[in-house]
């Protein structure tokens, strides 16, 4: 088995196959096992599903109608994302680079995930494999399954000295876009957005709705509830956390070490 501790890549998973990771899960400080122990399988998951309001495409997990200017001024990790996202499906890609990176700072993994790509087949920038692996490396760091599994498939493509040089470089990133440094600028907006509400003589908005003035559902006479706006998954940090991780399927949080890669029979 092949050990987790390579500080320069965050998690450092070894094995790859393009549709499925398999971890044992060893408890610290246990006898190695006689027998295989259970395997987790970190398998590909399919697109996140999108709900939609007309020809608008909004987030997972997010009614559409929800996603007005204010919401977004309130998650810039959101705003920027789908920024990057319209114009890199329009070919705009130095722009798209350029707004991924800034919801990269705020801890979007998706966005490091689409910069890596970038950096990997040379979209908008010039090819650089090692910062490409760099990016997903971070992407990876709370190994949702896709990008845990991309990541091992850059490192198997990469030379030897291209993997010293994703290590040594993607330093300077981790330390600028790692969660330790990128989650609290979000936390930071979070909490300030979310007092306006809680701090208003409304207090409570149970009782309250609203009327959106922007975003898809303005000008339609759709009147939204207020507890529905102010989800706690979207406002306290702690919450939004745990939310994006059941959104992309993070697995438990145990230390693991990657076995030997297993063929799995079809249908199983």
């Amino acid at each position: 088995m092949n050990q987790c501790c390579d500080t320069g890549r965050r998690a450092g998973l070894r094995v790859i196959l393009p549709l499925l990771l398999v971890a044992a899960w060893v408890p610290a400080g246990a006898e190695p096992a006689r027998e295989a122990a259970p395997a987790h399988l970190m398998e590909w998951q399919g697109p996140v599903e999108r709900p939609t309001f007309g020809n608008f495409v909004g987030e997972p997990d997010i009614a559409p109608e929800l996603l007005t200017e204010g919401f977004l001024a309130a998650h810039p990790d959101i705003r920027w994302r789908r920024e990057g996202l319209h114009a890199f499906h329009n070919k705009r890609y130095d722009e798209a680079h350029g707004h991924f990176r800034r919801a990269a700072t705020y801890a979007d993994k998706a966005s490091m995930a689409m910069l890596a790509e970038m950096y990997w087949k040379g979209l908008g920038v010039p090819a650089d494999r090692p910062i490409g692996y760099a990016w997903m490396d971070l992407a990876a760091e709370r190994l949702y399954a896709n990008f845990t599994i991309l990541r091992e498939r850059y490192w198997r493509e990469l030379t030897s000295a291209e993997q010293t040089a994703a290590i040594e470089r993607g330093q300077a990133l981790l330390a600028e876009f790692g969660d330790a440094a990128a989650k609290p600028r979000l936390e930071k907006i979070l909490r300030r957005e979310g007092r306006k509400v809680t701090g208003s003589r409304v207090g409570s908005v149970g009782f309250v709705r609203i009327v959106p003035m922007t975003g898809p559902a303005a000008g339609t006479g759709k009147v939204l509830r207020a507890s529905d706006y102010y989800r706690p998954d979207y406002w306290e940090p702690s919450h939004y956390w745990a939310w994006q991780d059941q959104v992309w399927q993070a697995p438990p949080r145990e230390k693991v070490d990657v076995g030997d890669v297993e063929q799995v029979p079809a249908g199983r």
